[in-house]
């Protein structure tokens, strides 16, 4: 749906407010509306611009507020609730869980897995010493209303992987399971960058736009390395919270 040019079809069976809706929620994935930040189109100007009651328009805003997505302001307008996703640095937890846990429905908007060739850079956090191809996933994933997160995977080969495993399932439990491979430790870099033109496409969002880099080293129980994962947060969408206690 292009935005800009959305016209109701008043000739169509599909009720008015239902096609209003559809173009008010592409409306507010939005940047300068999902932020929260700025309201919505008044009603009154989003009915004479469609050429349909304002009432219709009002149904239509309704079902997006009955499921939490947007807010009405009495006299102001609407806008956009915040669904900033806050987790935290002090525990390990796998997102699959940590959405489940909010109440959240984790959507994999794309999953690709095959053989590649990685960076000196990256073979050498894996202790790597030769070129060696392994098994690399990418994938973006979000909710319904959003994606989250675009993330690369490269494995280490010890662990045997073929790319032909359910990589839509959890990604440690399935290691777990099928490869006796237990994870026990991160090591974490956290900073802000520029998204990429990659990045941008992949996360719905423009070039330039900031993002939250998650660079990772992931060990086995034997402190070998098992995943080098690089992953990327849209930051309209995602937070990272940590407690610090002063020591005395």
């Amino acid at each position: 749906m292009q935005i800009k040019d959305f016209r109701v079809d008043l000739k169509s069976s599909i009720p008015y407010h239902v096609q209003v809706e559809k173009y008010l929620r592409e409306l507010i994935r939005i940047k300068e509306y999902a932020s929260g930040e700025s309201f919505l189109p008044k009603e009154e100007s989003l009915a004479k611009r469609f050429g349909i009651s304002r009432n219709t328009v009002r149904q239509a805003i309704d079902k997006l507020v009955q499921e939490g997505l947007v807010e009405r302001k009495r006299g102001v307008g609407s806008k956009v609730i915040s669904q900033n996703i806050s987790t935290r640095l002090d525990q390990w937890i796998s997102f699959t869980k940590e959405m489940k846990d909010k109440g959240i429905e984790v959507v994999e908007y794309s999953v690709k897995v095959g053989f590649e060739l990685p960076e000196e850079r990256i073979l050498k956090a894996l202790n790597l010493s030769t070129e060696t191809v392994l098994c690399c996933m990418e994938r973006v994933r979000g909710a319904k209303d959003a994606k989250y997160l675009y993330s690369t995977s490269f494995f280490h080969p010890r662990i045997g992987l073929t790319g032909k495993e359910d990589f839509y399932q959890p990604l440690y439990e399935m290691l777990e399971k099928e490869f006796h491979v237990i994870v026990a430790i991160s090591k974490e870099k956290l900073k802000a960058v520029a998204a990429s033109s990659k990045i941008a496409k992949a996360l719905d969002i423009k070039k330039g736009d900031p993002v939250l880099k998650r660079e990772r080293i992931v060990l086995d129980q034997g402190d070998r390395p098992v995943e080098y994962n690089v992953v990327y947060y849209a930051t309209d969408f995602f937070s990272y919270d940590i407690d610090l206690k002063r020591e005395f």
